[in-house]
């Protein structure tokens, strides 16, 4: 039984310890699948949140003065437990978040390469010895860790959004307190067991579990407290604005990785098949509930009714229910809240003439699975079009010439990730260049890896995760000027 792994913890993680919050007070954790308690959680508070904090305040000099590559092992062993673990971290992921349990496992692996990735870019982190421009200086450049840091993780990527923040944090040499989303804080807490068993020291992570109410509290200290030095965040732009209010006071380093709409363009020349199976996996993974997944389709007149049916019969294939079961391809919604959203998107888009192809009801298998969707039909003027779904809800437009089509899928305020289909070479670039979105995928549905820097535009946030830019984050740039060089030799 999972409960009896010792990855099933429910405390909070202060200095390298489970730790009761001061409150005494607990939270519930749902399976969105069944509606079944799974556990009760320790509820962080703001005394709670200061404790974690001066730990890791306390754990910082000694982290950053461990040699590089004393780091890098110790990431390396945090990594190597995950990937051992990997069946029972996917197993709990499933519980709390509802997704296929083969979407877990590769959730487990993708978060695991961020680990890894970053063990080995702690030893390439490096400084630059300049040209002077006069002969009695020596002008040298380092690179030092920020400082303690904040991070503030969502519920759809509960395991890989935390180690896509901690593991540059600390590769560079920075502590970190994290809080995790509060439908998910046992993924968050399996991952801090362990760092413990990797021998990660005592106050370089710390984690705060918390409901919705005392997350509020928590973020707010952590924005405010002058000792944390950078706050990354992965949520709603709704509420990054509000945390970047909250950090201006002390001048805190940000990164925000904020909502999208993803526009998924399918020119005329387009691989038809590659682009059906495209859209199938870039939609409705997760259920529809990823910041990237592909929400506006643009196909273009001559093949839009072809594949908007290809569409909708791929999608009516897809098996609902539980994650735990092999045979399902999608899990529930989150909540009610996130089910109440679809829904509506849904009915406004049919509402105002759309064409139902398939799905558009709650499914039969539980309160919080809905039938992946294809709506057809559909015009800019649509909710489904003006904002982020977050479910399994395909929303199919025509164009006419290429010009519409840039307008249009540059059109809302975000700008986190867009995919097209094409088989002109000039066409790709042009389209590349002019779309105004921090990842575009080319032909392909998925993008994001360790390797490439993950991040948008425009209102979906700035910073990149991931890849050699991700470490950067999280270090700041010293210049040093050595005068009187003309006296030595």
């Amino acid at each position: 039984m999972l409960e009896k792994s010792e990855l099933f913890q429910k405390k909070l993680f202060i200095n390298n310890q489970f730790v009761p919050t001061a409150s005494q007070k607990t939270f519930t954790v749902i399976n969105p699948a069944t509606g079944e308690v799974l556990t009760e959680v320790e509820n962080a508070n703001v005394t709670d949140t200061e404790h974690a904090i001066l730990a890791a305040h306390q754990a910082l000099a000694n982290w950053k003065g461990t040699p590089a590559k004393q780091r890098s092992q110790y990431l390396r062993e945090w990594f190597n437990l995950i990937k051992n673990y990997q069946t029972e971290l996917a197993q709990l992921l499933t519980l709390e978040q509802g997704k296929p349990l083969q979407e877990a496992v590769e959730e487990i692996s993708y978060g695991a390469s961020f680990v890894e990735w970053f063990s080995e870019q702690a030893k390439r982190i490096e400084g630059s010895l300049l040209s002077s421009p006069q002969k009695d200086k020596e002008l040298l450049v380092f690179q030092e860790p920020v400082g303690v840091c904040a991070a503030i993780t969502p519920w759809n990527f509960p395991m890989a959004m935390i180690t896509r923040k901690a593991a540059p944090a600390l590769a560079a040499g920075c502590t970190i307190v994290i809080k995790p989303a509060e439908q998910t804080p046992l993924s968050a807490l399996a991952l801090a067991k362990l760092a413990q068993m990797a021998g990660i020291p005592a106050g370089v992570i710390n984690i705060l579990p918390a409901d919705q109410t005392q997350s509020i509290a928590v973020g707010k200290i952590l924005c405010e407290s002058p000792l944390i030095k950078k706050l990354s965040f992965t949520g709603s732009t709704q509420v990054g604005r509000e945390l970047l209010k909250q950090c201006a006071p002390t001048i805190k380093r940000c990164s925000m990785e904020l909502g999208g709409h993803a526009p998924f363009i399918v020119f005329a020349d387009a691989d038809l098949d590659a682009a059906v199976s495209a859209a199938v996996t870039s939609k409705y993974r997760n259920a529809g509930q990823t910041c990237i997944c592909s929400n506006r389709f643009y196909i273009h007149q001559s093949i839009a009714d072809e594949f908007a049916q290809r569409l909708a019969e791929k999608a009516s294939q897809l098996k609902v229910g539980n994650g735990l079961d092999p045979n399902n391809d999608l899990g529930p919604l989150i909540d009610q809240a996130a089910l109440n959203k679809v829904k509506h998107h849904v009915q406004d888009a049919i509402n105002q003439g759309a064409q139902l192809l398939t799905g558009g009801q709650i499914d039969n298998a539980g309160a919080l699975f809905f039938q992946p969707t294809v709506v057809h039909q559909v015009k800019d003027s649509m909710l489904i079009c003006q904002e982020e779904t977050f479910g399994p809800v395909a929303a199919i437009l025509s164009f006419n010439n290429e010009a519409e089509v840039i307008t249009k899928a540059n059109h809302p305020e975000y700008g986190l990730a867009a995919y097209f289909f094409s088989q002109n070479i000039a066409q790709i670039f042009r389209v590349a260049k002019a779309l105004e979105y921090g990842m575009i995928g080319v032909n392909t549905g998925l993008i994001s890896n360790e390797i490439a820097p993950f991040g948008g535009l425009k209102q979906s946030g700035f910073g990149r995760e991931g890849s050699r830019w991700g470490i950067e984050e999280y270090l700041e740039t010293k210049y040093l000027c050595l005068g009187g060089m003309q006296n030595y030799s």
